[in-house]
C-alpha cells in the first residue's frame, strides 16, 4: 500500500512535522485522470461570447465613466436625468475622454517607459530561483522562476526619487496626467492580449480553446509565456499594477505637499496600504508560482488587461479623489485615525501569512522550499507541524493556520484591505468603494469557480475538507 493509499484508508487526516521530505507527495494515476478532464474546455465561463464581449467594451467605458464623476463632478455618480438628456450627456462624456484622456506622447513615454524599464529590470536583477507546482497542461513538468521582483521594485523606487529631486520627472505629473495614461495603459492591454493571442497561436501553443475566437482572446490561448527568463504572467501580476498603484499614490502625496505643504493622514494612509501591497508581492514572489493563477488560468485579456489598466486606474480613486479636493471634506477625528489604520495593519497581517502559509506548504510537498528572509518576514507565516487532508488525487488539502477556520482567509483579510482604500475618504465620494465592491464580487465569482473545480478534482475528499472547514469566508458567519 502506497503512502497516498494509506492515509486516504485512515480517513485522509495526517499530523506531520512539516518537513519537506516527510511532506513531498506524487500526483495519482486517479489524480492524473481528474486533472486530464479539467484540462479540457467543457463549458463557457462569464457568460460565453457575449458575456465578455460585454466585458471588453463595458470594463473601459465603466472606468471612463468613473474618472469623469471623480475628476470633473466632485466625485459624485451623473447621469442624464431624461430621456431628452441622454445625447447632452454622452457628448460630454465623449468631450472630456477626447480632451482629458487622450493617448499623448507624454502617456506614451511615461506609461511605455515603465513597461520597458520593468522588463529591463526583470532580466538584469539579481534574484531567488523557484521551482513552480508540476503544470498538469505541461505533461507534470515544472518551471523555474526567477523572482527578482524586489530588487527590482527598490530599483524603480530609488530611480523615481532620483529623476524627482533632479526635476527630471516630476512625480506629481503622474496623477495630473491620469486621464491621458489611463487611455494608453487600455491601448497597452487590448494590444498585449491580442498580440499574445496571435502569437500562441502561430506557434501552435495554444491550450483549452473553446473555437470561438472572442471568447478565447478573452480566457487566453497562451499558459506559462516567456521572454528569455521572464515568465511575463507573473511580471505582469506585480510589476505593473502595483507599481502604479504605489506611485500614483505617492504623487498624490507629493501633490498634496506642494499644494499645502503637508501630507494629509488619509493621503498617508494610501502610501502606507499601497506599499503593504506592492512590498507583500515583491518579498513573497516565490510563493506566487504555486498559484491557481500561475499553473492553470491563461493569459488572456481577463487578466492582461487587468493588470496593465484595470487594477492600477481603478483600485486607487480615493487618491485620485483627494489629490483634486481640499482635505476638509474627508478630515477625521484622531480615535478615526488610529481605528482607520489598525484595521489596515490587521487585516495586511492576516492576509500575509495566510497567503505565506498555503504557498509554503505547497513548497513543502513538492520538497523545494527554503526559508527566505525578507522585510517583513511576520510571525506565523509558516506551520511547522501542518495538518492536512491526503487525497486520492495525490495533493493534500491544508487545514492547519488560517486555514483551519476558513476556506478563503486570505480572501477575507485582502476584501477588508480594498475597504479601507475607501473608508479612507469617508462618505465624501461613493466612487472610492468601487474597489471593494467589484472585489468581492470577483471574490465570490472566482471562490465559485474554485470550489467547483476542487469538488470534480477531490471527489469525497474534497467533501470530507468540508466538513472540517465548514465556513468559506468568515468563520462563524459564512
Amino acid at each position: 500500500m502506497s503512502a497516498v493509499e494509506a492515509a486516504t484508508a485512515n480517513g485522509g487526516l495526517r499530523h506531520r512535522n512539516g518537513t519537506s521530505k516527510d511532506l513531498q507527495v506524487t500526483t495519482t494515476d486517479e489524480g492524473r485522470k481528474a486533472d486530464e478532464r479539467l484540462d479540457k474546455h467543457d463549458t463557457y465561463e462569464f457568460g460565453g461570447p457575449w458575456g465578455v464581449t460585454a466585458m471588453m467594451i463595458g470594463f473601459p467605458s465603466l472606468m471612463y465613466y468613473l474618472w469623469i464623476c471623480l475628476w470633473f463632478h466632485d466625485g459624485q455618480l451623473v447621469f442624464p436625468k431624461a430621456g431628452n438628456e441622454i445625447q447632452p450627456f454622452l457628448v460630454e462624456m465623449w468631450a472630456h475622454v477626447r480632451d482629458d484622456a487622450s493617448p499623448n506622447l507624454y502617456a506614451w513615454k511615461v506609461y511605455s517607459g515603465l513597461i520597458v524599464y520593468q522588463l529591463f529590470l526583470a532580466r538584469v536583477m539579481p534574484g531567488y530561483q523557484q521551482e513552480g507546482l508540476p503544470v498538469p497542461s505541461l505533461g507534470y513538468k515544472t518551471l523555474m522562476y526567477n523572482c527578482n521582483a524586489l530588487w527590482s521594485i527598490y530599483a524603480t523606487m530609488i530611480t523615481a526619487a532620483g529623476l524627482h529631486y533632479y526635476h527630471i520627472f516630476r512625480l506629481t505629473e503622474i496623477i495630473d496626467n491620469y486621464g491621458h495614461i489611463m487611455t494608453v495603459a487600455m491601448i497597452w492591454g487590448f494590444a498585449v492580449s491580442f498580440g499574445m493571442y496571435f502569437w500562441t497561436v502561430a506557434r501552435g501553443e495554444q491550450m483549452r480553446m473553446s473555437g470561438n475566437f472572442i471568447y478565447d482572446v478573452f480566457m487566453g490561448a497562451a499558459l506559462n509565456p516567456r521572454i528569455g527568463p521572464i515568465d511575463l504572467k507573473m511580471w505582469a501580476e506585480v510589476r505593473i499594477p502595483w507599481v502604479i498603484v504605489f506611485f500614483l499614490a505617492v504623487s498624490g502625496a507629493c501633490k498634496q505637499y506642494e499644494q499645502y505643504g503637508y501630507v494629509t493622514p488619509n493621503m498617508a494612509f494610501m502610501c502606507l496600504a499601497t506599499w503593504f501591497y506592492l512590498n507583500a508581492c515583491g518579498k513573497g514572489e516565490e510563493c506566487i508560482p504555486q498559484t491557481w493563477d500561475m499553473y492553470h488560468e491563461k493569459w488572456g485579456f481577463m487578466v492582461i488587461f487587468w493588470n496593465f489598466a484595470g487594477v492600477p486606474f481603478t483600485y486607487v480613486y480615493s487618491v485620485v479623489y483627494m489629490a483634486s479636493h481640499d482635505p476638509s471634506k474627508y478630515r477625521f477625528s484622531t480615535p478615526t485615525y488610529v481605528a482607520l489604520y489598525l484595521t489596515l495593519i490587521t487585516a495586511y497581517c492576516v492576509w500575509d501569512t495566510s497567503m505565506s502559509q498555503k504557498s509554503r506548504f505547497k513548497m513543502q510537498t513538492q520538497g523545494n522550499f527554503n526559508y527566505r528572509w525578507t522585510f517583513p518576514q511576520l510571525p506565523w507565516g509558516t506551520i511547522k507541524n501542518p495538518e492536512y487532508i491526503q487525497t486520492a488525487h495525490g495533493n493534500r488539502l491544508l487545514i492547519s493556520g488560517w486555514w483551519r477556520y476558513s476556506r478563503k482567509p486570505n480572501y477575507v483579510a485582502d476584501w477588508i484591505q480594498s475597504f479601507t482604500w475607501g473608508l479612507v475618504v469617508g462618505a465624501a465620494s461613493p466612487i472610492p468603494y468601487f474597489y471593494s465592491v467589484f472585489f468581492i464580487t470577483v471574490l465570490v465569482h472566482r471562490c465559485g469557480r474554485d470550489f467547483e473545480r476542487c469538488a470534480k478534482k477531490y471527489g469525497k475528499d474534497w467533501e470530507r475538507y468540508c466538513e472540517i472547514v465548514r465556513y468559506k469566508f468568515i468563520p462563524g458567519i459564512y
